[in-house]
């Protein structure tokens, strides 16, 4: 009886069933994951990306553990196919509750051998795909009316200088910049944006810069002394998307080992 009344308040607080969350980056490494909790927690996953066959394998896992999702192929720079997109998810499963803005690129160059066209890229994916992600997604959910949950994927390179990375931490604090002030304008009508802040996790996008000294550098500067695993970002990915985080609006949830808390 004890553990039935358990469950039923963590339901209370965590459950997702009956929501619909699009992941934009869900064929990646963080956001396949954040997907696969929102599936677990019982959202309806639409992983978006451009290749199928890199999220065949995340949803095979998902529907292997019960969970509901499909794919949708977008672009996130791109208006048209996200609002193709967001078409596409009404018509399949009837409504969006949480999106998830979660693609991108980066690039390790130095910073005076940075040409405009990798300056341009970076910000077209980075910058103009969540921007145009909370815009697209934005406008239905401001207009629905209804409680609703948007994820921006920051950086720890967007609240802190980091080294190696100068377009991507460019691009990143200002995705931190404009969860805040899309925070501040929807309130009142019921969508959260809050930004996920991952420490370092390493993925498709910066195993090209962790050589050995960046790695012992990053270990000298992480209170838990190891990398983070994708799956640690469940936790506070559900916070943000379900009612157990209703009043959190406008925040940056960093999930870093204790490295943004490290000084000297």
């Amino acid at each position: 009886m004890i553990m039935s009344h358990f469950m039923t308040y963590l339901d209370s607080l965590f459950s997702l069933s009956g929501k619909t969350a699009v992941v934009i980056g869900g064929t990646g490494e963080l956001c396949g994951a954040m997907a696969e909790g929102l599936a677990g927690a019982g959202a309806e996953v639409v992983l978006v990306g451009r290749s199928e066959e890199k999220a065949k394998a995340r949803l095979e896992k998902i529907a292997a553990a019960g969970g509901k999702a499909w794919f949708c192929p977008a672009e996130a720079s791109d208006r048209a196919s996200l609002e193709a997109l967001l078409g596409d998810v009404i018509g399949r499963s009837g409504g969006v509750d949480i999106l998830v803005n979660g693609a991108g690129v980066n690039s390790p160059t130095p910073f005076l051998e940075i040409t405009e066209e990798e300056f341009a890229r970076i910000l077209d994916v980075n910058v103009k795909g969540v921007f145009l992600g909370c815009q697209v997604f934005g406008k239905y959910l401001t207009e629905r009316r209804k409680p609703a949950s948007i994820i921006n994927l920051g950086s720890m390179s967007g609240l802190i200088p980091l080294s190696r990375v100068f377009t991507y931490s460019l691009s990143k604090a200002a995705v931190h910049n404009l969860g805040r002030n899309l925070a501040r304008e929807w309130a009142p009508l019921g969508v959260r944006v809050n930004t996920l802040v991952p420490g370092f996790f390493p993925a498709e996008q910066n195993r090209k810069v962790l050589n050995a000294e960046r790695v012992e550098n990053i270990m000298r500067h992480t209170p838990m002394k190891r990398f983070g695993e994708a799956s640690e970002l469940i936790g506070a990915t559900l916070l943000l998307a379900g009612d157990a985080g209703k009043f959190i609006t406008g925040a940056e949830i960093v999930v870093d080992g204790g490295y943004h808390a490290m000084t000297i």
